[in-house]
């Protein structure tokens, strides 16, 4: 989830797991322990299509 927050544009951890927690959101290819776990191009090409304005550094 803290990559996906920088990705995001530094967004809360609030505001990234209401985020990620959306229908369209992609879904997590595990689910571990820690936490979720997401395909980094996947979330990627969801940041292009649905918050453009937002960078993926």
């Amino acid at each position: 989830m803290a990559e996906i927050r920088v990705m995001l544009g530094n967004v809360s951890r609030q505001r990234a797991s209401v985020i990620a927690n959306q229908r369209n959101f992609p879904e997590p290819v595990a689910v571990l322990a820690m936490g979720k776990v997401w395909r980094r191009s996947d979330v990627e090409a969801w940041i292009r299509k649905h918050r453009p304005e937002s960078t993926t550094s």
